[in-house]
């Protein structure tokens, strides 16, 4: 595991623990012998963790809420680097609001800034801290030009903007909206501060899950077998802004916010993706996967090849590997939801 000798002993802090990604960092953290300061909302909801999390004696529970000052100041105390991890995953939005209406500023956009700024605000009273790895997301980016036209390539440069945003107003707007405003200040804010601040940019999330309800991200990519309403066009959203739907293993994620918050240089964003897949390659895979599917077809966005290539050539050229393909993801991602009921279970032959 990488790291794990270097990082043994120290600490880090992890907002958003209740979360898909923030869960399973918690547990890569302590698998490497790190102590954990775990940020809840409600520290109630802990304890579904603490019987899945290995390590305990490492691991630290703190009452954190973005939308109090110096919420975080005592969780960040002592630690050697933050992993901001914590977010709104805000997506049933109509395109009928707009950046001024008051529900999309006072509860998702407003919040997420201000949130965000209080914990780098809370780095910045302690001494210790030395890097922040901010959880961002492939909703930041595009893979098409200001013509409307394929880029050859996608990556960290490739970031649409706010005027896009509202422009387009696809499903799940509001998220990528409240992500681009959150990274923006975020970085504005470290800049002036003299911050070591570091973005991840996440793309659809697969694998096992330890949240106690199924995550966003996973009923995304399963909604061509399950025909969520509310999904699909999410999903149909994504592949119609990047032309396919880029993956990465929850395993390879949080491998990548530890190998970041651990290398000397790095700096700037990072893409995470293994492989992208056009959206009818996707439903043939998840046929595979799960042979009882009869995953709809997507009519209109389908594409017969990629139109740009999704590129991690960043984060590999600094020494990263991922270690799961897109073959495992699925397999583990419908192998866990049909274990935990999300899917019906496959007929024994």
């Amino acid at each position: 595991m990488e790291g794990k000798n270097e990082m043994k002993g120290k600490t880090y802090c992890v907002t958003g623990a209740t979360g898909y990604i923030g869960s399973w960092l918690v547990k890569s953290l302590l698998q490497r012998g790190c102590r954990v300061h775990a940020t809840f909302r409600n520290p109630q909801k802990a304890s579904h963790f603490l019987e899945l999390w290995q390590g305990r004696d490492q691991l630290s529970l703190f009452r954190a809420d973005l939308l109090e000052d110096g919420s975080f100041d005592e969780a960040v105390r002592g630690c050697d680097g933050v992993f901001h991890v914590s977010a709104s995953m805000e997506f049933g939005v109509p395109a009928s609001q707009n950046l001024d209406n008051c529900y999309v500023k006072t509860h998702i956009t407003d919040p997420a800034v201000k949130g965000t700024l209080n914990v780098l605000k809370a780095c910045l009273k302690t001494s210790t801290v030395r890097r922040i790895v901010f959880t961002s997301s492939i909703s930041t980016l595009t893979a098409k030009d200001s013509s409307n036209r394929w880029v050859p390539l996608v990556d960290e440069s490739c970031q649409t903007s706010v005027d896009r945003v509202l422009k387009t107003k696809a499903s799940g707007w509001v998220y990528a909206l409240s992500k681009l405003l959150t990274e923006e200040a975020a970085f504005r804010f470290a800049g002036e501060n003299d911050i070591d601040l570091i973005s991840v940019i996440t793309t659809t999330v697969g694998g096992p899950f330890l949240t106690p309800t199924v995550p966003s991200s996973i009923q995304v990519l399963l909604s061509p077998v399950t025909g969520d309403p509310n999904m699909l066009p999410i999903l149909a959203s994504v592949n119609s802004r990047m032309g396919s739907i880029a993956l990465v293993h929850i395993e390879d994620i949080c491998n990548a916010h530890v190998f970041l918050m651990e290398h000397v240089n790095a700096e700037g964003r990072y893409l995470c993706c293994i492989q992208s897949c056009v959206v009818s390659e996707l439903i043939e895979l998840l046929k595979k996967e799960y042979p009882r599917s009869n995953a709809l077809r997507l009519d209109g966005v389908e594409q017969d090849s990629v139109p740009s290539t999704i590129s991690s050539k960043k984060i590999r050229d600094m020494g990263f590997e991922f270690k799961h393909d897109v073959e495992d993801i699925l397999h583990q991602t419908v192998k866990k939801s049909v274990e935990y009921g999300f899917l019906p279970p496959l007929e024994k032959s």
